[in-house]
């Protein structure tokens, strides 16, 4: 009985131990990890739907909690040193599991800006091509964000990557709910540019 309760101290102890170092090590290395994210991940993602900004949007942005735990992080777009276009993060579901896509949305008009894939687990040379292919991700360029958007063999006005139906798929109904999400946030949008540099 005596080694019992000494397993379950020692367990509890290296149980706790544990947690405590990972939670630490967590917390230290949390801004390296998103100042990673932002130059490597999101940063391009950024720039190629916000490329005709007169500022660089990677390093004009602001945090805002979306009625969730989660926090995203909004980029803004300048044009002539007004806010014109915002990008946040969304994601959708693809062959592969989640895709996270960046949507650029120009704050006056509602249009789409750009679409922009910053994560995925799609089939190389395939689904991965979402990422790659620019054909693909300038169809939603210049729609309304209120859409709801489909791939032509459901009904849509997309047309889906050759041998990449389930990605396509994946990226549409992503657009379609992070616009979504746009029109939620956006009165919180509009409040947060206030904040930011011009």
């Amino acid at each position: 009985m005596k080694e019992m309760i000494s397993m379950v101290v020692v367990l509890t102890l290296l149980s706790v131990f544990s947690g405590g170092s990972l939670s630490y090590l967590r917390d230290i290395t949390k801004d390296r990890i998103e100042k990673q994210q932002l130059k490597f991940v999101k940063g391009p993602a950024v720039m190629s739907v916000l490329s005709n900004t007169s500022n660089n949007p990677v390093e004009s942005y602001f945090k805002l909690n979306a009625g969730t735990k989660e926090e995203r992080t909004i980029f803004v777009g300048m044009v002539d040193g007004k806010p014109k276009y915002v990008a946040f993060e969304g994601n959708g579901k693809g062959f592969g599991g989640s895709m996270g896509l960046m949507l650029g949305v120009d704050i006056e008009t509602d249009q789409i800006a750009g679409v922009g894939i910053t994560t995925h687990s799609e089939t190389p040379g395939l689904g991965s091509r979402a990422k790659t292919d620019p054909e693909f991700t300038n169809q939603f360029k210049g729609k309304a964000i209120s859409e709801t958007f489909k791939v032509k063999t459901d009904g849509g006005q997309i047309d889906a990557l050759s041998g990449a139906t389930v990605t396509s798929r994946g990226v549409a109904e992503g657009v379609t709910q992070t616009g979504v999400l746009y029109k939620e946030l956006k009165p919180q949008i509009l409040e947060g540019l206030k904040t930011v540099n011009k």
